[in-house]
C-alpha cells in the first residue's frame, strides 16, 4: 500500500466514525438515527484496520485482519445470544401459557433453531475457512 492509499484508508475509517455520529445525533428523522447506530458499530470494528494503515502494508494483509475482525464479532454474537437465552432459563419466570405474549413465547422455537443463529455461525464458519485457506496460499 502506497502512502497514499494508506492515507485514504485512515480517512475513510475516521470519517464513517464521524458520519455515523453525526447520524446518530441528528434531530430530525428516526430512520437516519437507526443507520447512525447500526454504522457506530461497523465503524467501531473497522477501526481495529487503523493499525493497518501504513505505507507498505499489503492489501491482503488488511484484508485478512479484516475477516478476523468479522469472526471474531460473530463468534461474540454467538456467545452473547447463548448467555441471553441462560439468563432467560434461569433467572426469568416461564411465559404464562393463559397469555397471549405467553402463547407467542411458547410457539417460538429455542434461539439454536433460528435462521438468524445459524446465518451468523454459518458466515463464522466461511470466515475462518477462508483465513485458514488465505494463509496456507500465502505460505
Amino acid at each position: 500500500m502506497t502512502r497514499q492509499q494508506a492515507l485514504r484508508l485512515e480517512f475513510f475509517i475516521i470519517g464513517l466514525g464521524i458520519f455515523a455520529l453525526l447520524l446518530i445525533f441528528q434531530p430530525f428523522s428516526l430512520q437516519l438515527f437507526a443507520i447512525g447506530s447500526v454504522l457506530v458499530v461497523i465503524a467501531g470494528l473497522i477501526n481495529n484496520l487503523l493499525p493497518m494503515a501504513q505505507p507498505g502494508v499489503k492489501f491482503r494483509s488488511v484484508v485478512t485482519v479484516a475477516m478476523v475482525v468479522a469472526m471474531i464479532f460473530c463468534i461474540v454474537l454467538l456467545i452473547s445470544i447463548g448467555a441471553a437465552h441462560l439468563y432467560g432459563a434461569f433467572f426469568l419466570k416461564p411465559p404464562d401459557p393463559n397469555t397471549l405474549a405467553g402463547k407467542a413465547q411458547l410457539a417460538t422455537p429455542p434461539f439454536w433453531r433460528q435462521p438468524l443463529v445459524w446465518g451468523i455461525a454459518a458466515v463464522a464458519a466461511v470466515l475462518a475457512l477462508a483465513i485458514t485457506a488465505m494463509n496456507k496460499v500465502r505460505d
